[in-house]
């Protein structure tokens, strides 16, 4: 094998374990379970709104050069703001407390159920600062050592699950809403919107590598980032089928870490209560090191060397390791609406930078990105109990695209009323 094509593949695993975590291994079985003998649709939706994004996400900041020049058509203000907002989601609000919490709740309290979570979660984030002080090793940390660890004992599950089903799938799930339930699960992995710090991480890598080159070095990511996509779909899949083989066992009123502790110990025993252990502990601590990584270096970047890369982390693992005390469900509860908001935004400005050569108004991207910003606010208002009911009239509002048609709506307007120096 050659150098380049080594690095790519060190990268790539990388990238998987940096974006395989908590979300991604506790979603997919539930909508397994939720979906039955239907489980493919639900999958289906999952794939889309999680590795489909992730991919143009990565594409379009390699090609743009930051993800600031994608958000930034939109305003540079604007696109800032946005980016903050999803860095603190990524960072220590959302994503890298929940890893903590899963660990605790899925490896630690089967196993020693006396455990203080507090002592925990200091332990946890003391291994993630120790890890993640060098930001130019985490992509080789992970890739070289971590990754494989994690994917051979992810093999022994999904393998075991499909050769031996522990029961038969529900055949009388009748939902219509089962490819709105994959978008659903897909969003609150939050996996594309550290895209663009991510994006900086490869980099650095690469350059840390004796890659110099941009153009070329862009065109690796992208590489890189497929292998991850490739990995993501595999180990999705097989767990969205242990969940949809347990549909007529379980009822939708387990919660999500129970349901995947329940069906590893029903595949492998007590002994599989300990892989399982094995598996999210490697799941969790991968994404928490390179997660506060990016989130880290982000920091420094955007405040010009104001705020010290080592001095940022310290921050975000004792900050998460305050907020991984509210445990899973309660953060999965808090990170909702807050995706709600800012998802389909990220992902419309996504798209537009993808298609950059077709949609080259920066006016028409800011009326659709505004657009998008109201409806996203409106439908979160309606779930809280104020009815807004014509949000539930648009089109494709019943597979959670409801923002699509006044977006299009949106950059029309900013064609005509917005002129473009004002962007």
């Amino acid at each position: 094998m050659s150098k380049q094509n080594k690095d790519i593949l060190i990268i790539g695993f990388a990238l998987f374990s940096v974006f395989f975590g908590a979300g991604n291994l506790i979603f997919p079985p539930y909508i397994g379970l939720q979906s039955g003998s239907s489980w493919l649709v639900s999958f289906l939706g999952f794939v889309i709104a999680d590795v489909g994004i992730i991919l143009l996400a990565i594409n379009a900041v390699a090609r743009a050069g930051s993800f600031q020049n994608v958000v930034g058509r939109a305003g540079k203000r604007f696109g800032l703001f946005l980016e903050v907002i999803m860095m603190l989601c990524l960072g220590p609000i959302l994503v890298i407390p929940r890893t903590a919490a899963t660990t605790f709740e899925m490896s630690i309290m089967p196993l020693f159920k006396s455990f203080n979570p507090v002592l925990f979660s200091i332990i946890f984030f003391a291994i993630t600062f120790i890890l993640t002080l060098k930001p130019n090793k985490v992509m080789d940390i992970i890739g070289k050592f971590l990754t494989p660890v994690l994917l051979i004992t992810l093999a022994l599950l999904i393998v075991k699950g499909i050769l031996s089903p522990i029961g038969s799938m529900d055949t009388n799930i009748k939902s219509d809403n089962l490819f709105v339930i994959g978008i659903t699960q897909g969003y609150q992995t939050m996996d594309s919107l550290g895209t663009g710090g991510i994006v900086a991480l490869i980099m650095t890598s690469l350059v840390s590598k004796g890659y110099t080159n941009h153009k070329e070095n862009s065109k690796l990511a992208v590489k890189a980032a497929t292998i991850a996509g490739i990995g993501l779909v595999l180990v999705y899949g097989g767990l969205a089928y242990l969940g949809a083989t347990v549909s007529t066992i379980y009822d939708g009123s387990i919660s999500q870490t129970a349901l995947l502790v329940n069906i590893t110990g029903e595949l492998l025993g007590n002994y599989g209560i300990i892989l399982l252990g094995i598996i999210v502990v490697f799941a969790c601590l991968t994404t928490a090191i390179g997660l506060t990584s990016v989130t880290a270096k982000y920091f420094e970047d955007v405040t010009n060397n104001k705020l010290k890369y080592s001095h940022i982390v310290i921050f975000i693992c004792i900050f998460s390791a305050v907020t991984s005390n509210l445990g899973v469900d309660r953060i999965i509860s808090i990170a909702v609406p807050i995706l709600t908001i800012i998802y389909p935004v990220a992902i419309l400005l996504v798209l537009t930078s993808t298609f950059n050569k077709i949609i080259t108004s920066n006016a028409v991207v800011k009326g659709a990105a505004f657009a998008t910003l109201a409806i996203s606010l409106l439908t979160v208002v309606d779930s809280l109990g104020i009815s807004i009911n014509f949000v539930h009239a648009l089109p494709l509002d019943n597979i959670g695209f409801n923002w699509v048609v006044p977006a299009i709506i949106g950059g029309i307007v900013g064609k005509i009323f917005i002129k473009e120096n004002k962007v």
